[in-house]
Order: C-alpha cells, then structure tokens, then sequence
C-alpha cells in the first residue's frame, strides 16, 4: 500500500498537468471538484478514486493518531493525559458535544460519502475496464464502506444506513436498527470476498484482500453475538492458508513486522512529500526520549497479566513484590515498557529518586549519564509506564512523521474470534484449544498451553484474559467490556499508577472475569491516583449521536441518556 500511496502521488501529478497543459482550461466543469459528467471516463480515473477510499480511511481523530490507538486510553487499561474529549470519554462525564466522538461520527459518513460515490458511478465504465478489475474496485469499496458501518456500529448502535448518494432534500435519513446494520455488514463484506483476491503482488500490496473482508466479517458478527457467522467467517481465514502467526511479538509492531503473513489489513503510512504520518511515536514515548508520555497504560493492566506459570500475581508462587516485572507472560514487557527495562535507547525508570539513567544509544556512541527526565519531568508518564507497540527506534528522528503501518487486524485476532465464538456457541472441540495455544505459545511467547477439559465458565474465562494479554492497546478493550456486559465493573474505578517510590508491598487481588483490585494492598494510599472513572450502565454502552447531527436532523433519534 505504500507503492499505492506513491501511485496516488503520480496520478495527481500527471492530473496537474493535463489540466493546466490543455486548450479551453477555463471550459472545465465543474472547477469544484468531480462531478457525474466529468468523471469516470476511464480505468486511471477509477483507480485514482478507488485508492482516494484508502487514503480517506486513514483518518485520526485525535493528536494525528488512529482509533484504534487511542481508544483503549478511555478504558480501566490506558489514559490519556491531554485535557481532551478522549479523556472526558474515560471519565464518563463526556455528553453528545464530545469533539472525539463526533469526529468518527463525522469522518466515517465522509467516508461512506466517498464510497457511495464511486459504487454509484462504476457502471458507466462496463465495457471499458476489464470487468475482472471492475468487480474488485467495486469490491474494495464496498469492503471499505462495511468496515466503518461495522465500527459505528461498535461505538453508536444503529445508525443511518446510506448506500447511496443522497440529494440534500432528502438527507434527513432515520436510524436503521442495529439488526438492519449487522445484516447489511455481514452481506456486503460476503459478497465482497468472493471478488477480492486472496493475496496481492507488486504495487497492489496492502489492498483489501479476501481475508481482510472474511476477518472484519468475522469481528462484526462477535461483536454483536452472532457466534455461529463469526466462527464460520474466522474458520473461512484460517482455512485460507495465507496466513500465520508471526514468530516474534514484539517486532510484529515495528517496521521488521510490516510484511508478517499476521497482518491481515493495516493503514498504509508513506512519509514521502508527507503523504500520511502519524503521530503514536512521539505521543508514546518516554519524556528522556523527547516523548510527551500522554497516551499511557494503567497500573491495573500490568498487574493483569499473568506470571510464567499461568497463575495471576494474587495466585502465583513466582511473583515476587520485589522484583514485580519478573517470570511475567513476555506480553507484558512487549506491550508496556516497565521500570528498569531499555526503552528507546534509554534506561526507563520512573521511580521518583532516580534523577540520573543511563543513556545506552540514543544520539551517542557511548554510553553516558543524564538527568531522568522520566522521573523529574512533571508531564512524565503519570503511570510510571509507557506503551510500547508501534514504537521504533527507526523514527527517532521522525516522532511526529511516522511512517510505520498501523494493524487493523491480524491472525491473532481471527483465531480469538474463532475460540470465543465456538464457545458461546456452545460447539467446543480441540479446535478451540488449538487456537488459543497457537497464540499462547507463539516462539517468543510460550506460555504454558490451555489443557482441554475446561467447563464453559472457565474456558470463557481463560479466552476474555487472553484477548487482553495478546490485544492490549490495539482498540478492542471497550467493544470487549461492552460485549461482556462487564463495563461497569471495570470502568466504575479509580485509575492508578504505580508507588511512585517504590512497589506494591503486596499483590492485589485478581478476581476470575480479571478485575484488579488494591484494597488489600498496604500501600495502597502510596499509589500514585490519576482519575476517578465512572460508567452510568444505563448510558454509557453507547456513545451519544454528535449533537450537531441531531439538530441538524430532525429524524436522528438520539441514544438513551445524552
């Protein structure tokens, strides 16, 4: 997708100068932009605006970063420090005025606009373009157009089902349910795998592919209960045979993972005439490595993850309130970068006494003492931890313009979907217990696998865990709460952060659906307190329709509590 990207580039150019070379240049219409009568002509104007629906998918609603990098700030695992929207979600006091949540709202239409566009215009084009690649660019679009119904959806519940260009007069368009959406999801991406190649080459790398539309698919269909389609669509991935599970955790996240055979769709970055980048670098790191530390994990997702052994910190004899980071599953140190580790080139410490670290590589050939800015700095990380996915040394000196692709699904998630899905469906083989060990015991994982046996309460249990460990800052956490039924057990909390001086004296205790609890704790008032969160179960399992969208539409129902 980032030759895309540099075709994209090359398109407009040559459009440049057609257009300011020609006789009759001030004839054109319209001067505003594509019309019916001007566009779609030929095979380069479609695919011009077919790779437009890439580009406009790439949208960040917040500090130029994507969803599903952000919004597991605004769950019990993350937090964001800015005076934000975001952080006002978390909290639970946003209202239907949130900036955040309008603009998903506002950017996904923007979106389905540009879709409807194209889907309405491509016939005109039959006989003209090999009808081989029209029906995969009507394919991608419509892919695209589910993919952001399926995630407003998530967030909104049912909403205006617009599947074509639609005159002003007649925009006022209600709300479809949530079943009416679900349906139109799940039929559109079905019908677009059967014209989507299973794999790309060359310069058409990064398109949306059969298995990217049979994985969102698969999410939909979990998300909103469907057990039986998700477990077809997830079993439809993996019986592709494309893709698998790549060896090492931590460098799926980093330029080195961008080509892994996991990824099954990813946003496509290109810093080139700055294109598209982003932002998650610099909003990620550490204060000593010239980050601003605002997008952090909780003190409760570390405690979350589990020893080596399998067992909770509450459970395990290899936990030790001593050495806490220790005989941890190695997610752990791959997602969060805990005290004492090498972050970035740096010693990451963020007890409050450690004024001096080492600097091991960053801007210097030896290594060198300086002032800690992780623990002196008054913005640094409020949690004592930073996020680690999706931070790579390759963009020291690229922060703020990030080129590195950014996941939207992967195999581990299918296979995830497939176990829960299989569970609640009540149709447990070994199947189940051969994807979820896929995962626990992945080369540079190797978690003690699951054994078979497990009752329903347990084996649901051990997949819900799982999907945190493995999922964590990926933009699941708040769908998988809501789906559990379990948001106002997790989100009706206190957000901590670590003893800024010193440890937990003891483990806290672990409850079976994962809840972190400090009230045993003997230090607990020593923990740093960030928030106080609430979650009105009566509200807050949808978010409100942007205001603005129920004034200006009167047929707009607005959903229960805002």
């Amino acid at each position: 997708m980032k030759t895309i990207k540099k075709q994209l580039l090359i398109i407009l150019s040559v459009c440049l100068v057609i257009g300011t070379s020609c006789d009759g240049y001030l004839d054109r219409s319209p001067l505003s932009g594509p019309s019916d009568d001007n566009y779609f002509k030929n095979e380069a104007e479609l695919t011009l605006a077919v790779n437009g629906l890439y580009s406009a998918l790439v949208y960040h609603p917040t500090d130029d970063m994507p969803v599903n990098l952000t919004i597991d700030d605004a769950t019990d695992i993350g937090w964001d420090r800015n005076t934000s929207p975001l952080q006002s979600l978390g909290r639970g006091d946003h209202d239907s005025n949130n900036d955040y949540t309008r603009n998903i709202w506002t950017n996904a239409y923007k979106i389905i606009g540009k879709c409807n566009f194209v889907l309405d215009n491509t016939g005109k084009l039959e006989g003209q373009v090999a009808s081989a690649l029209l029906q995969r660019y009507t394919a991608e679009a419509r892919f695209i157009r589910a993919f952001v119904y399926q995630y407003l959806l998530d967030y909104f519940g049912g909403v205006p089902l617009v599947t074509t260009r639609v005159p002003l007069s007649e925009a006022n368009i209600p709300r479809s349910s949530k079943e009416e959406v679900l349906d139109f999801i799940l039929r559109e991406l079905s019908e677009a795998s059967l014209d989507l190649p299973v794999s790309y080459g060359g310069a058409d790398v990064g398109r949306a592919t059969k298995g990217a539309a049979l994985a969102i698919r698969a999410r939909a269909a979990l998300h909103h209960a469907k057990w039986t389609e998700a477990a077809a669509s997830a079993k439809e991935v993996m019986d592709l045979q494309v893709y698998e599970l790549h060896p090492d955790f931590e460098e799926l996240f980093g330029y080195a993972g961008e080509s892994s055979k996991e990824i099954i769709f990813a946003f496509q970055y290109l810093r080139l005439q700055n294109t598209r980048t982003h932002g998650v670098t610099r909003a990620f790191l550490s204060r000593n490595a010239q980050g601003t530390s605002n997008k952090i994990p909780s003190q409760s997702l570390v405690d979350a993850f589990t020893c080596t052994d399998g067992l909770e910190i509450d459970k395990s004899p290899l936990y030790s309130p001593e050495t806490p980071f220790a005989n941890r599953d190695p997610r752990l140190g791959y997602t969060v970068a805990l005290p004492g580790s090498i972050f970035f080139g740096f010693q990451f410490e963020t007890h409050k006494d450690s004024i001096k670290c080492w600097n091991y590589s960053y801007g210097t050939a030896t290594a060198s003492r300086i002032d800690n800015q992780d623990a002196i700095n008054a913005y640094a990380s409020f949690s004592g931890y930073c996020w680690k996915k999706y931070v790579d040394f390759q963009d020291k000196d690229y922060t703020m313009q990030s080129e590195l692709n950014i996941t939207q699904v992967r195999y581990a998630e299918v296979l995830l979907i497939y176990a829960e899905a299989m569970l609640e469906a009540g149709t447990v083989d070994n199947t189940v217990y051969d994807a979820i060990n896929a995962i626990r015991q992945r080369p540079t994982v190797n978690m003690p696998p699951i054994t078979p046996g497990k009752n329903t309460e347990q084996l649901r249990e051990l997949i819900r865990k799982e999907r945190l460990y493995e999922l964590a800052n990926e933009g699941f956490r708040l769908v998988d709460l809501r789906r559990w039924n379990l948001a106002e057990q997790f989100m009706n909390s206190t957000l901590y952060g670590r003893v800024p001086r010193g440890f937990l004296s003891n483990a806290p205790t672990i409850s079976t659906a994962g809840l972190v609890n400090y009230n045993g704790v003997t230090n607990r008032a020593s923990m740093r307190v960030i928030e106080t969160r609430k979650f009105d179960k009566d509200r807050d399992y949808l978010w409100p329709i942007p205001n603005i969208e129920v004034v200006t539409n009167t047929n707009l129902e607005q959903n229960p509590g805002y």
